[in-house]
């Protein structure tokens, strides 16, 4: 069987990545290996064996062409209106709280929030198949 290990993003500036992934979901470096013409960066937490890989190419100066394919990656949390108080509070701009239904069931509620190359990030409350 499968197991997935991680999701990469490519990144513009490595410290204001660094920061808001610390700063918004308590992600830290987990290995950091550089390359000739990149760096890849590891970033995990202890709610999770999953890891985030920046990827910085060297010498990149212009913004990434995110295009249309993009969607989202997740994160859960206990508290979604503390979290989007404490997002707002840092200067993220959140989406507002929104419910997730299906034939009149509430199943979720969440917020989008971006970080700062463009990629959206829902980030939703804990529970039901979301843990």
């Amino acid at each position: 069987m499968a197991k997935a290990i991680h999701s990469m993003v490519r990144v513009l500036d490595e410290a204001r990545s660094l920061d808001f992934y610390q700063r918004a979901f308590e992600l830290e470096i987990a290995a950091r290996l550089d390359f000739d013409t990149f760096t890849l960066i590891y970033l995990s937490n202890a709610e999770s064996g999953f890891e985030l890989e920046l990827t910085v190419n060297k010498g990149t100066s212009e913004p990434y062409d995110l295009g249309n394919g993009y969607g989202h990656m997740a994160f859960s949390v206990d508290d979604i209106e503390a979290e989007h108080s404490r997002f707002s509070g840092l200067g993220f701009e959140p989406t507002p709280i929104r419910p997730l239904a299906k034939d009149g069931k509430e199943l979720a509620r969440f917020f989008f929030v971006s970080d700062p190359d463009g990629y959206k990030i829902e980030v939703i409350q804990r529970g039901g198949r979301y843990l």
